[in-house]
């Protein structure tokens, strides 16, 4: 196994403000660090460093998405919002989106960063790639920034990679704690992207993720929303791995399979109420590299989307990339043995018969 690791400095550098979370400090709320900070992303990279794991990687430099990358899916006028924002004082997306002067320029090579992913792993230069970038993307809709998400990344680099690459099935496996509508619009309509959301029932965005949104026209039935109760732990994670994503990827036969990585579904983290720890996120990742493996050549991309707990989020995207690379640094998680042990590890939900 070849992975390739996309990071770059100037990710860190996207300003996100004070805030109580989310919400904008002001008012009752005291100013704190937004929830969406540098931290929980550079981190992973010292604990690389630290462990020997970077050093086992393939280093990818990302390049600037183009506008007309951009333009494939959002509109021209919520990009040149967006960038008089940044060439000004900054501003918000629309919804929990804000930023600081330069993120549309940072936001670009976060796309780009996905791009040259796709484009790494599509060419044959390395088996599987992880793009740690920042801004996410899986929020965005064509002409709205939502949850943190300035341009919707994933969705941007499958529809460039049918033009450049030639490809055109393309699965995706989104289990970000929160629903991926961005994702899910942009494909809702098309029969040749398999959009898959696994992700805490009514958490984010509030109006979107339910069952019954399974795409529409000729893409219906290619859109599957898989709304966990809150408390689902390790259990539940494979169990949907196992009834829904692994029948519904060897159904669709992809040529690629792309995952939006969030962490946010770990126990410590403050926007989720899930169960997981570093453990279930190893067994998801060999369950995705074993499909990829099977259907589509080892071809799979991952790239990190949510996750807010500096301490765990870095063990989490440790257990990931080093399945990925099929290497063993022998680190031990220390929050694996008490998360590992909670009740919602085994709890299976048998309230949606539908799955």
């Amino acid at each position: 196994m070849k992975t390739g690791f996309f990071s770059y400095e100037k990710y860190f550098w996207h300003y996100t403000g004070h805030a109580g979370l989310w919400l904008p400090s002001g008012g009752l709320i005291q100013p704190d660090e937004h929830a969406e900070s540098p931290e929980s992303k550079r981190r992973i990279v010292n604990l690389m460093a630290v462990t020997g794991l970077l050093d086992e990687l393939v280093p990818v430099a990302p390049s600037f998405a183009t506008e007309a990358d951009l333009l494939r899916f959002h509109t021209q006028a919520y990009l040149s919002r967006i960038k008089s924002m940044s060439d000004g004082r900054g501003g918000d997306g629309s919804v929990t989106t804000s930023f600081g002067p330069g993120s549309y320029e940072i936001a670009l090579l976060s796309t780009g960063g996905v791009m040259a992913a796709f484009d790494a792993v599509l060419d044959d230069r390395v088996t599987n790639a992880y793009a740690l970038v920042r801004p996410p993307g899986h929020h965005a809709e064509s002409n709205l920034g939502k949850g943190f998400c300035l341009f919707s990344n994933a969705a941007l680099s499958i529809l460039r990679a049918r033009v450049t690459h030639g490809i055109e099935r393309v699965a995706v496996v989104d289990w970000d704690v929160h629903h991926d509508n961005g994702t899910q619009q942009a494909f809702y309509n098309d029969p040749n992207v398999l959009s898959i959301s696994i992700h805490q029932d009514r958490c984010f965005p509030l109006d979107s993720g339910g069952i019954e949104e399974n795409g529409q026209g000729r893409g219906l039935g290619a859109n599957i929303n898989v709304p966990l109760p809150p408390g689902s732990g390790r259990a539940a994670y494979l169990t949907v791995m196992d009834r829904v994503v692994s029948k519904a990827l060897r159904k669709f036969q992809p040529e690629l399979i792309v995952v939006p990585c969030g962490f946010d579904a770990g126990s410590a983290d403050p926007l989720g109420r899930m169960m997981l720890s570093s453990t279930t996120y190893r067994a998801v990742t060999k369950t995705v590299l074993e499909l990829a493996s099977e259907l589509c050549e080892d071809r799979l991309v991952f790239c990190h989307e949510g996750g807010y707990s500096p301490a765990l989020v870095p063990f989490c995207a440790h257990a990931v990339i080093e399945e990925l690379a099929q290497s063993s640094t022998c680190i031990t998680d220390p929050y694996a043995s008490f998360f590992d042990v909670q009740g919602g590890a085994r709890l299976v939900s048998a309230s949606r018969s539908g799955y």
